[in-house]
């Protein structure tokens, strides 16, 4: 989930991935067998990469990193506690969340801080971080997979190691010094409702917990609903030497001595929480020792079992030097999911440190004992054959990447987590939530993530989860209507509804923007009809027919948001309302409608069914010229963010948008624009994440890139495919099949495949079928440094959609037009944006000119087709406040194809006379332009020679008077030639200028 603001991506941040690649040797290239030494988890630290770099284990409990300053106790530095342009640590916390995007982020829970000096008032009363707080250099930090260490500039150091749910911690204090470890205990990223502390120096150990939560609490789109907690966080801490002193505080009460204090923050930020909160402190001897080992162990469910995640872990001989060493193997074996051969050192420096991000979630949420915190807040333990229950999922992200490529090489993982969420769903009456922080629903973001991901895990083989129960329940979800549905709580941006007013949802066939009770109703309509097709299509599999037949049709539904007069390219996502009418005014870099990210690029969120997107922009041709464009600025250049006309690598909605030139027929363009951004935007260094890593899901996609093959449907099992990077690349699938994919001329110049043989047979299809992903077999794909444009390209070499086709290629064209005599009067409903008239007993209706005027309806012609001057026309709704009047904004007016020798206008234009230019297209796609003056509304002759057809005697305002002043509606006729079909025209960009109606002479 991305920040609400992401700035342009600078070039700062781009690194050489790619653009360093040597050109083929003859000999084998070596394999990575070290993949650890290849890891720098400062990738991402930077640039919004959002990314930690203390200490985790695969899919680890405990995270042990820094959490950096800026100033402001309530704060952190990033939004998940690590900057690595702010060299200033506040303490080490025990849980974190890889690359969320919410400032502050998620967890950071029980910072513990080493601190020089006497302890002389509360930590909680410095609230900028002046005293307890210290600097570090990059000079003096060392992070890798399992270790973190750094040197304070107070003297005070640190070297941390883990386990999955404990870790063993050095400190290091100038000898001689005052010498204290602080635990902030209520000092999360996000604040804390309670928290509490106990010392105990017969035992040498601290103990306490922290109840918390609030993921994304203090966004300003959601309002306050977040603010809630939904997990306690217990631990131990374990020392192996006495304590000099302690004490604990509360607020700004220093208590010297103390052994117990309790007190949370709140979850508000700046002055509401500054100087709030609870901690203690332990002080040592440094006399003659100053070093301090530390083993501490974590627990959601209870101190007891923290207690006991600690002994079974973390062994009495255990240091953090056999614990990192241990780590350093758990993370060699993970990591050898994907051995590959050759490669430069930043090739394989960003391709590990990617396949490390992938693995860093989910979490274990559950004890070594089997017992995990639910989400209704109680004690579970774990269903038969469940080996692990996990948290943290950021499912709009994840789905479109990540939990694919989990799905690949770890499915006992994923059909873990798989049943993990499916318990939580359990837990919360049925309802899957969207975005799962440890065990709790924070509704955060849009859509129904967790059936494309189940049903992805399933097309990937993965069957260790109750499969028909989590089917059943998802489909529960998608068709019966739940009151959160019409809440408008945490709107937008965390709204509770995981399926919002679904009832109105399958009543028009897509989300009214008005009556939504969602984020954004066209986004809401693009993701429900992907996670209906992941149904449809998991239930085709499951054979259940009845829900397919019930579920398929509505994979379809995005087309009931796309409009094909919105814009001159040929359409785009549009938000509708419940009345049937468009969202206006409308721009393809508009957020209205969708969340995080424009029209131009939600437009392209149609992986499932590429062919039916292609059609209604006008047939593949058509559609790949767009696409071509969408990834080019104006001057030729890569566009790399920062331009909601373009594709935006820095968040999920259009991530697989490269990939999409394969099912267009020209896979060429696919390789060049998928290399292209990663060498662009991916590289190594702090800034080699282009955007908030999400969960690892800006990580997967490089990956996948890397491999040269890319999920065709997040739903499916097949993959698209491009030109790898790596010579060789050996994907083994977790008790399973093995994928070996080579390509012996890897380089940066040979982006281009010219051959692809599979299992030693030749292919020419763009795309992996299924039963290579789950079954395994050999790719070998042949590139170079010129496109081959025959290679994939015919009509069986395109990736299959699965979705029947539309009877009406371009949908939510006008009706047709009606025919009278010498005429044919359009139909513009659907395509009118403003309301121009108003009645007198509602004048506040209608506001054509921007400023409150309106023509009086009772003055107009009823709506129907009437003659006018002579001429037949369809004369728009007048009462009410449906759109009466199009505004020509440059965008496409459709018409009923016809030969026309004449197009008749009824027009007017407001605030001063308007001039456009008028392109008419017809369906040979020759085109003409005409001007088009119009002389103002409310003046008393036309200048431009046009006809008055329409006039009224007084205007009316929203203010509820009317003032007496003459307006007209013009004729003015467009002269077309009958030789060739005419489907429509369209205006360069001339808001004032206003269309009442049309029709078409053809006699």
């Amino acid at each position: 989930m991305k920040r609400l603001v992401t700035g342009g991506l600078t070039l700062a941040m781009v690194g050489t991935l790619v653009g360093a690649l040597p050109a083929a040797a003859e000999t084998t290239p070596a394999k990575v067998t070290d993949p650890v030494s290849y890891v720098d988890p400062l990738i991402g630290s930077s640039g919004g990469g959002n990314t930690y770099p203390g200490a985790v284990r695969p899919f680890g409990m405990i995270s042990w990193s820094p959490t950096n300053t800026a100033g402001d106790q309530t704060n952190a530095a990033s939004a998940n506690g690590y900057s690595y342009n702010t060299t200033r640590v506040r303490g080490f916390g025990l849980t974190h969340v890889n690359g969320a995007g919410c400032h502050p982020g998620a967890a950071g829970d029980i910072p513990i801080m080493p601190f020089v000096g006497a302890v002389t008032s509360s930590p909680t009363a410095d609230v900028k971080d002046e005293i307890y707080a210290a600097g570090f250099s990059h000079d003096n930090e060392k992070a890798e997979p399992g270790r973190y260490a750094v040197k304070l500039d107070s003297g005070a150091a640190a070297d941390l190691s883990v386990t999955t749910r404990a870790g063993v911690g050095d400190f290091t204090f100038p000898k001689g010094s005052d010498a204290n470890l602080l635990f902030r205990v209520s000092n999360s990223l996000n604040g804390s409702e309670d928290a509490e502390i106990h010392i105990d120096p017969a035992h040498r150990t601290v103990t306490g917990s922290v109840l918390t939560g609030a993921f994304c609490g203090r966004r300003a789109n959601g309002g306050t609903n977040n603010r809630k907690s939904y997990y306690r966080l217990h631990f131990v801490a374990a020392f192996d030497r006495a304590f000099d002193g302690n004490g604990t505080w509360v607020n700004s009460d220093l208590r010297p001595g103390s052994t117990s204090a309790e007190g949370g923050e709140g979850y508000a930020t700046g002055a509401d929480r500054a100087g709030r909160g609870s901690g203690g402190y332990v002080s040592f001897d440094t006399s003659s020792d100053a070093d301090v080992r530390m083993k501490v162990g974590i627990s959601y469910t209870s101190l007891d079992a923290a207690r006991e995640n600690l002994a079974r872990e973390v062994s009495k001989r255990d240091d953090v030097d056999s614990v990192a060493a241990d780590a350093r193997r758990d993370w060699n074996r993970e990591l050898r999911s994907i051995v590959v051969s050759g490669g430069t050192d930043d090739n394989r420096t960003a391709f590990y440190t990617a396949l490390y991000h992938v693995f860093l979630q989910p979490n274990v949420t559950n004890d070594v004992g089997g017992t995990y915190p639910g989400a209704d807040l109680k004690v579970h333990r774990l269903t038969r054959g469940q080996r692990a229950q996990y948290g943290n999922f950021s499912g709009w992200d994840e789905y479109r990447a990540r939990t694919q490529l989990l799905a690949l090489l770890k499915p006992k993982v994923a059909g873990d987590f798989a049943q993990s969420l499916y318990n939580l769903a359990g837990q919360n009456g049925g309802v899957w939530d969207r975005w799962v922080h440890v065990n709790g629903p924070t509704h955060v973001m849009t859509g129904d993530p967790s059936a494309p991901v189940l049903a992805g895990f399933h097309a990937l083989g993965v069957r260790n989860f109750d499969v028909r129960g989590a089917f059943d329940s998802l489909v529960h979800q998608a068709t019966v209507p739940h009151p959160d549905g019409l809440s408008d709580k945490g709107c937008p941006g965390q709204c509770e509804g995981q399926r919002p007013n679904l009832a109105e949802y399958l009543r028009l066939g897509y989300a009214p923007q008005d009556v939504c009770h969602c984020w954004g109703g066209a986004a809401e309509t693009l993701e429900d009809s992907t996670a209906d097709f992941a149904l449809a299509d998991w239930a085709k599999r499951l054979g259940r027919t009845s829900e397919y037949k019930s579920l398929i049709p509505r994979a379809s539904w995005w087309r009931n948001t796309f409009n094909p007069s919105a814009g001159a390219e040929g359409g785009y996502q549009q938000a509708r309302k419940a009345d049937g009418t468009w969202q206006w005014p409308f721009s393809p870099t508009s957020d209205t409608g969708f969340a995080q990210g424009s029209s131009a690029t939600y437009t392209w969120m149609v992986q499932h069914d590429v062919s039916g997107l292609a059609e209604a922009m006008g047939g593949k041709e058509r559609a790949a010229e767009r696409l071509e464009a969408f990834f080019h600025r104006a001057d030729g250049s890569w566009a790399t963010g920062g331009d909601a006309f373009r594709y935006d690598p820095t968040n999920e909605p259009g991530i697989h948008t490269p990939w999409l030139f394969n099912a267009l027929g020209k896979p060429w363009k696919t390789q060049e624009t998928v290399r292209a951004m990663a060498s662009l935007v991916y590289g190594t260094g702090p800034g080699g994440l282009p955007g908030n890593d999400d969960l690892g899901t800006m990580s997967a996609w490089y990956v996948f890139a890397s491999l040269g093959m890319y999920p065709q449907t997040p739903s499916r099992a097949e993959m698209l495919l491009s030109s790898p990077v790596f010579p060789k690349a050996k994907i083994k699938r977790d008790g399973g099949a093995t994928i070996t994919v080579t390509a012996p001329q890897a380089s940066a110049e040979n982006v281009y495949v010219r051959s692809v043989r599979v299992d030693g047979r030749p292919q020419t299809r763009s795309w992996l079928s299924e039963s290579v992903l789950n079954h395994g077999g050999r790719v070998e794909v042949n590139v170079g440094p010129a496109p081959d444009t025959a290679w994939g390209t015919g009509e069986g070499d395109l990736p299959v959609d699965r979705v029947p086709a539309a009877e009406t290629p371009v949908p939510n064209l006008p009706g047709p037009c009606t025919r009278s005599g010498s005429y044919c009067a359009q139909d513009l409903s659907g395509q009118y944006d403003i309301d121009g008239v108003s009645t007198a007993d509602a004048k506040q209706q209608g506001n054509l000119d921007g400023k409150g005027w309106s023509f009086p309806a009772e003055q107009l012609p009823a709506p129907g087709v009437t003659t006018i001057a002579g001429r037949d026309y369809r004369i728009p709704a007048t009462s009410g406040t449906a759109g009466n009047f199009l505004s020509l904004r440059g965008r496409r007016t459709y018409l009923t194809p016809g030969r026309y020798f004449a197009l008749d206008l009824l027009v007017t234009a407001v605030n001063g006379d308007q001039r456009a230019d008028v392109t008419i297209r017809y369906t040979d796609g020759t085109t003409s332009t005409v001007p088009l003056p119009v002389t103002d509304w409310a003046s008393a002759a036309p200048r431009f020679g046009e006809e008055p057809a329409l006039s009224a005697t007084t205007r009316h305002n929203v203010n509820g008077t009317a003032d007496g002043r003459t307006v007209r509606i013009w004729h003015v006729a467009l002269t077309t030639d009958p030789q060739r079909t005419v489907d429509s025209l369209t205006s360069n960009t001339v808001a004032n200028l206003k269309l009442f109606a049309l029709s078409g002479r053809t006699a």
